[in-house]
């Protein structure tokens, strides 16, 4: 399956073309279901309008940390990243590697805090063990971003997950790239203003770190699939092959660094990284995230101050059950 591009290469290529001004307007992210689109009130002509319950899910507290870059200080959305903490004079950023060219540079991307905000990263590190290809080292796909200042209102510090237990769990996937439905897949017209917007996915596809091989893919990743809501389309990991909740969508191109999540031991906590989808991200497609639970010593690192929660010994099996409240 081919993978699709990042934002941010997608934005430099549109450059050369007579499309560049739409490529570079801001978008905010996940592709959704069309039957929670049309209840959301989206047709032709307010196609934004019917993410609404996205936006809704995207700003409630607990995902409050993940934060939208541009490369121009203004084009927020083409990549998204995700505050895990402050020390004495830093704020520290988990993103994806493959936003980045083939030299990283602090100065690649400016953050924009929630007080509207842009900061310009002192500090970049992209994982070792990051060749540039996604299909061989997505789960590798990792990048830490250092702010010379501390954030503030961010709320306490997220978790990162160290355990193995996201196999059948649903996931919250939050970022600030294309939007779209199942049907159109991602699309310019489904663009706003530059807010964020989260969709879920249930991890069918669990893959742990594998022993390095030349042009192999390493694993550690998770991915999701998107079903239809009328069962119609085989689900090729083998999971549900319709929609567990309402809320079901894939990732978009400039979703790319955000984070996903999970409740577990009465906390939500981030278990993977946004890193990349195949397709069209539309009914049939899937996308990938980066396991973190398998990068706590680079993560804690780089950051000691960075949060872990290990599961609990009671943690529940693979479960579809989600309570979001009044979306």
């Amino acid at each position: 399956m081919e993978r699709y591009e990042p934002m941010r290469r997608r934005l430099l290529r549109a450059a050369c073309s007579t499309i560049a001004a739409a490529w570079a307007a801001p978008s905010s992210g996940v592709t959704v279901l069309d039957s929670t689109w049309r209840a959301e009130g989206g047709r032709r002509g307010r196609e934004a309008q019917g993410l609404r319950a996205h936006v809704r899910l995207a700003t409630q507290a607990q995902f409050r940390p993940v934060l939208a870059l541009a490369s121009d200080g203004s084009s927020w959305g083409e990549a998204s990243c995700t505050w895990i903490g402050n020390s004495a004079q830093h704020a520290f950023l988990l993103t994806a590697a493959h936003i980045f060219e083939d030299r990283p540079r602090p100065d690649d991307y400016q953050v924009r805090g929630i007080d509207g905000r842009a900061h310009i990263p002192d500090r970049v590190w992209v994982h070792e063990e990051w060749n540039g290809e996604v299909d061989e080292r997505a789960g590798f796909d990792l990048a830490v971003l250092r702010l010379p200042i501390t954030l503030s209102g961010m709320g306490p510090a997220p978790a990162l997950y160290t355990g193995d237990g996201e196999i059948g769990r649903l996931i919250t996937f939050v970022g600030y790239g294309m939007r779209g439905t199942g049907s159109t897949g991602e699309d310019e017209r489904f663009s706003t203003d530059g807010t964020k917007a989260a969709a879920q996915g249930v991890v069918d596809e669990w893959v742990g770190v594998k022993k390095p091989r030349r042009g192999e893919d390493r694993g550690n990743t998770l991915g999701i699939f998107m079903p239809k809501e009328d069962g119609s389309i085989p689900n090729h990991f083998g999971g549900p092959e319709r929609p567990v909740t309402r809320l079901v969508g894939l990732l978009g191109a400039g979703d790319s660094g955000g984070s996903a999540w999970m409740e577990s031991g009465g906390e939500w906590v981030i278990v993977g990284v946004n890193s990349n989808g195949d397709g069209k991200a539309g009914y049939g497609d899937s996308s990938w995230f980066t396991r973190v639970s398998s990068h706590r010593k680079w993560i804690g690192r780089l950051f000691p101050g960075a949060r872990f929660a290990a599961p609990p010994a009671n943690e529940p099996g693979p479960s579809y059950l989600f309570r979001p409240g009044r979306l």
